[in-house]
């Protein structure tokens, strides 16, 4: 598949503080990715310059092979953008809002539209100022489908959702994704872990800096372990150790070696601790 996402050697800094260094990253079409990380790592910041909205220090970033800063009207219409939230404009009706997005997209369909908010079982002149938070990701979801894009930006789709929603926006754009007969790519951030497992093809972890790690969940579950030890354990992290946890009554290392080689290194008999995919990223990108 053809790359959707270039990032080459991308450099930028944010009120002096650095954010990324030479960070790389591809992402190819027809794929789902979840780009995870702490707090202050950079991922709405990544977001903001694949749309332009912010110019990086240095580097390359294209998307659909433009200059992400310098994206043809053309490209804007291939991609949809869900940014921090969910709707700008609450002051428009059901119906207005559909009518205001539609004009801006050549391949708006307004039968999706009308299917995805049918669910609401609202008057099509109700406000949205006047719905309910999972009653807006609803309109939200119904107006980036409808939009027909070949790309999907999605930062923080969780806020506000409870369970029941987020699993409910997740399972349509499952289905808008694999019902495609051309190539849809998904990028989203993400707090909730554990959301991914089945929903996401890639995970990318973004650590300060801008290091990355790009796997699927499935592999990162089983090749990224935690083997625990004594509470009186000391121990660093090294080129073996990625990351040391110290709890009341155990210590908690975490590793891609085999616990043979970890053993070897510390010098002490571990046992293998059993993680989901949420405890393995904490492990992986530390609790603080």
């Amino acid at each position: 598949m053809a790359a959707v996402i270039e990032i080459k050697q991308l450099g930028h800094v944010f009120n002096g503080s650095l954010i990324y260094d030479s960070l790389n990253l591809t992402l190819e079409a027809g794929r789902i990715y979840a780009l995870l990380g702490k707090n202050g790592v950079g991922k709405t910041t990544l977001i903001k310059i694949l749309m332009g909205f912010l110019r990086p220090v240095s580097g390359e970033c294209r998307v659909f092979g433009e200059p992400s800063h310098a994206l043809s009207e053309a490209a804007r219409s291939r991609i949809g953008l869900l940014f921090e939230g969910h709707l700008a404009w609450d002051f428009f009706s059901i119906t207005e809002i559909a009518r205001f997005y539609a004009a801006f997209y050549p391949h708006w369909d307004a039968a999706l539209y009308s299917r995805l908010v049918a669910s609401l079982q609202l008057s099509p002149d109700h406000r949205i100022k006047n719905m309910s938070c999972g009653q807006r990701s609803q309109v939200v979801l119904a107006l980036l489908l409808a939009q027909q894009p070949e790309l999907l930006l999605l930062d923080d789709y969780s806020i506000g959702l409870d369970a029941g929603y987020r699993r409910l926006f997740l399972d349509v754009m499952r289905e808008f994704h694999h019902q495609a007969e051309t190539p849809r790519t998904i990028f989203l951030t993400s707090h909730m872990i554990e959301d991914m497992v089945d929903f996401a093809e890639e995970v990318i972890f973004l650590e300060r800096g801008g290091r990355v790690l790009k796997t699927s969940p499935a592999d990162f579950q089983q090749n990224f372990h935690c083997y625990r030890g004594a509470a009186s354990l000391e121990v660093l992290p090294s080129p073996l150790i990625k990351n040391v946890e110290h709890h009341r009554g155990y210590t908690d290392i975490f590793s891609f070696a085999s616990r043979q080689e970890i053993e070897e290194e510390t010098g002490e008999k571990l046992t293998e601790h059993e993680m989901s995919l949420e405890d393995a990223f904490i492990g992986y990108t530390g609790r603080y």
